[in-house]
């Protein structure tokens, strides 16, 4: 190669990867407004992998088909009910709202009780504070729930007048996880080419995408269901008005970890005591210690934490955290975020370790040849 060759060489080079760059970020400006059903897609065939994978040895070489139908078994066994769940939580919600508004909730009463439980320096110590008088609180309660009701019904509202964009999104989704499905292993094997690492370290990141999206699903996911459907079940049986609505609230809050499902059960736990529903509400508040928050107990670290291999405040405050940046999105990118940040600082660690023992082999060397 010649001298004059060597300097447009490194020229060209460093305009690709400015090139790379400016088009890469054009392009996910281009796709960000259905990052969500992107994002959501890949979970999807990442999950549904395995079911692939029986359903197209069955049928192989119909690799087409195999991913049509296990397209087939998302709709039926995820979008449906998903769909299903939540006609009948917004019809739930709007019905607590007007039993709201009409009165027939009566947080008055419920308060007057609890004050008149209180010894005399606990009420003395809430005069203190302005909330002596449960007149003055219960408006501040009914328009708190009575907000999130509002909000829920909201969104009811939202995706109906936005049925076209929702619609798209979910064919963007499901469209997308049929490729992904069927391609999955060549477009990875196509990443781990691109990544400018060797290939152990390049497959420690593949490896640790997948370990996270599928842990973090059956974590977040799955307990979310088992101390929805439990709650919901407990509320029924001690027949606790909406009890739908309260196990969809105890799912969701479930996501996060160790405490969420608390802000449900207690209060309706202390609104049974205080109304006079003696036996509903001590029933209510041992099942939520030793049923419903040791799903959570006992659960959550051995599908998420074991298989990430992150302790569970790291997993806690990524998730709150992802949360707070990303919407629902963040219940997978948050965890994600955390577990890529812990690998790369471990091939970091691993990369600093063989290089001083790369060094100290050369001093060893060097003082052996030494007079």
């Amino acid at each position: 190669m010649k001298q004059s060759d060597r300097p447009q060489f490194g020229i060209e080079r460093l305009f690709v990867l400015a090139l790379v760059v400016f088009i890469s970020l054009a392009f996910a400006l281009l796709i960000e407004p259905f990052f969500g059903a992107i994002m959501w897609g890949v979970v999807v065939a990442v999950l549904f992998q395995p079911v692939y994978k029986k359903i197209s040895g069955w049928l192989f070489p119909r690799i087409n088909l195999a991913a049509f139908l296990t397209l087939i078994l998302v709709i039926l066994l995820v979008i449906v009910p998903a769909i299903l769940l939540g006609m009948a939580l917004m019809e739930e919600a709007t019905s607590a709202y007007a039993s709201i508004q009409s009165g027939e909730i009566d947080f008055g009463g419920a308060l007057s009780a609890i004050e008149n439980s209180l010894p005399a320096w606990a009420q003395n110590q809430l005069a203190a504070f302005g909330y002596g008088d449960p007149a003055t609180i219960r408006p501040q309660i009914e328009e708190a729930i009575g907000s999130s009701l509002e909000f829920l019904i909201a969104q009811a509202f939202n995706v109906g007048q936005g049925a076209f964009r929702f619609l798209l999104a979910l064919g963007v989704m499901l469209y997308l996880t049929f490729f992904l499905l069927r391609d999955g292993r060549t477009l990875a094997a196509q990443i781990e080419n691109v990544v400018p690492l060797s290939e152990s370290k390049s497959r420690i990141f593949i490896d640790k995408f997948f370990v996270v999206i599928i842990a973090t699903i059956k974590g977040s996911f799955v307990v979310a269901l088992l101390q929805g459907t439990i709650g919901g079940l407990i509320f029924w049986a001690l027949d606790i008005r909406g009890a739908l609505l309260w196990a969809v609230s105890m799912a969701i809050l479930s996501l996060i970890p160790a405490i969420g499902t608390g802000f449900i059960w207690v209060p309706v736990a202390i609104y049974l005591l205080v109304t006079g529903s003696i036996w509903q509400g001590v029933v209510l508040i041992l099942a939520g210690i030793f049923i419903i928050s040791m799903v959570d107990n006992l659960v959550r670290p051995i599908l998420v934490g074991r298989e990430t291999r992150m302790p569970d405040y790291v997993v806690l405050i990524s998730t709150l955290g992802g949360l707070q940046l990303f919407g629902f999105n963040g219940i997978v990118i948050g965890p994600l975020l955390a577990a890529l940040f812990i690998a790369v600082w471990r091939i970091f660690a691993e990369m600093n370790k063989a290089e001083r023992e790369r060094i100290a082999a050369i001093r060893r060397a060097n003082d052996k040849l030494a007079p």
